[in-house]
This record gives C-alpha cells, structure tokens and sequence, in this order.
C-alpha cells in the first residue's frame, strides 16, 4: 500500500520517539541547547523586527555625535562617521542571517538531491560524484571562497554561491551515507517490487529516514555560513559597504580601534554570540535525534 511522505516521516519520527512536542521538550530539557534556542530566536526576532527597533538608519550620519561613547542616545555608541553602532547591528542581523539561511538552505537542498541520487545509483555515477566533490573538499573553505569571489567578483549573488559550492558537497556525503545504510531495507525492496520510479523512492520512502540527520547538518553549516560571510565581508571580498555587515562593521571600524572600540566590539560580539547560540542549538539537536550514537 502506498503511503505518502508525511506518513513516512511520522513513521520514522514515532519509531524515534520525535514528534515535534517531545522533541521540543527533550531540546529544551538540555541547559545549553536552551540558551542556544534563546539566542537564535531572540537574534531572528531582531532580524524581522529590526526595522522597528532601530532608533536611526544604518547610513544615517550625524557629524556632531561621530566617535561618541557608548550613552542613553546611541546604546553601543557611533563611529568616526557618526552613524549609531546599535541601529547598524540590529539592522545588520537581517542581511547576515538571511544571506548564511539562503546559502544554507540551497546547499542543503543541492546535497541533499545529489546524495540521495548518488547513493541510490552507486556504481560510476557515484564515484565520479564522490570525487568530484573530495577534490572541492580538499581546498580550504576560505581559499576557495576567494577563487570563486575573485573570479566572479564581489556582491550578494557570489557569496551565495560561494556557500553554495562549499557546503553542498559536505551535505551531499553526508545525504549519501544516510542512503547507503537504508537502501538494502525491507520497505525499500518492497517500493521497487512495487514498480516505484527512483524519484519516488527517493524522495518518499529513503529522505524522511534522513530528516533527522539533516536537520543536525543544516545548523551546523549555518552557523559555519554565518562566520564564513562575516569573514568575507571583513576581507573586503563578500558584501560591500555600506551596508551594515557585521564583518564589515568589524573591517570599518578596526582602524579606529583606540578610538572608538565600541564600534569594533559590538558587531565582533553579535558575530560570537550568534555563532555560538547556533552551536548550542545544533548540538542540543544532535542529542535529540541521537546522531552519532551507537
């Protein structure tokens, strides 16, 4: 009898004892994962929010106030162009998450097609998948990003594609060994005796066994997405100013770093913390869904 992919995943998710209130309260049941949940809810409420809790524009500029301490006006202070530290922070979080979650989600999607493909089919098509992407692998992340930066130049559009050649491959290994140890099962020989196209088989009765598993590995690529466009944008290669990129924020603002320090240790503490809070929550998941356990 055919089943649909939402009753295949709740199959999987009731064998694990992972319905999304249990779930929920196991991650939460976790004192770092906690704090972690916190912190990126409460930086993604600032990053749909932000336009409404910045108390100026990121690129207004009000001379008289340039290189003022942090005060009850400008909470984190201004720069040597007296634009409010706290107002480009806030606003900078909806530019940095939004670019690392698009990123993240493509090479997620990308992988995760290519892994089920390759590993389903194996043989030829797989090994030269494989490697293909060891070969991407063994160049370092941030040596890569600026190849593929310098060939197609700086903007938006190149960091994404930058995240998305990065992590795709890491994704797609990792789809792949999910689809290797599935594969020989009962209900997989079952589909084919059935007649099932390898899409269907794919996507309806293989992926839901590898929801958990990826789940865990998108919030780790985000929060390596995060550090890796912060760190573009503060090597002058990623998002250009003037927009309110932390990394940038922290590029700008190293110059006058015994002037203003406020204006260097704020955006490098939202990068830290934010970061940090996504480790938190990926490691809270990873305990969750039991990844790595034997």
């Amino acid at each position: 009898m055919d089943t649909s992919l939402s009753e295949r995943l709740d199959a999987v998710l009731r064998e694990a004892d992972l319905h999304p209130p249990s779930a929920l309260r196991k991650l939460l049941g976790y004192p770092s994962s906690a704090i972690g949940a916190f912190i990126v809810t409460l930086f993604l409420l600032i990053a749909i929010l932000g336009t409404f809790l910045a108390p100026f524009e990121s690129n207004e500029q009000i001379a008289a106030d340039a290189l003022q301490a942090p005060s009850s006006v400008h909470p984190f202070g201004t720069d040597n162009l007296g634009r409010d530290v706290f107002s480009r922070v806030i606003l900078g979080a909806r530019d940095i998450l939004l670019l690392a979650g698009l990123g993240t989600l493509l090479s997620v999607i990308c992988g995760t097609t290519i892994g089920l493909f390759s590993g389903y089919v194996g043989k030829w098509l797989d090994e030269i998948v494989m490697r293909i992407f060891d070969s991407l692998l063994s160049i370092p992340a941030l040596l890569l990003a600026l190849l593929v930066l310098g060939t197609f130049g700086p903007s938006r559009n190149g960091v994404l594609l930058v995240l998305l050649v990065i992590y795709t491959p890491i994704v797609a290994r990792v789809v792949r060994s999910v689809v290797l140890d599935v594969k020989g099962k009962a209900f997989v020989d079952a589909a084919r005796m059935r007649g099932e196209t390898i899409p269907w088989i794919l996507f309806r009765e293989i992926l839901p066994n590898a929801i958990p598993t990826l789940v865990v590995e998108a919030a780790m690529r985000f929060s390596y997405s995060i550090f890796l466009v912060s760190s573009l944008g503060f090597l002058g290669v990623g998002v250009q100013p003037p927009s309110p990129d932390w990394g940038v924020m922290v590029k700008e603002a190293r110059i006058y770093a015994t002037q203003t320090p406020w204006a260097l240790f704020y955006p490098a503490s939202a990068i830290a913390v934010v970061v940090i809070g996504v480790n938190l929550l990926a490691d809270g998941l990873k305990r969750v869904f039991r990844i790595g356990d034997h």
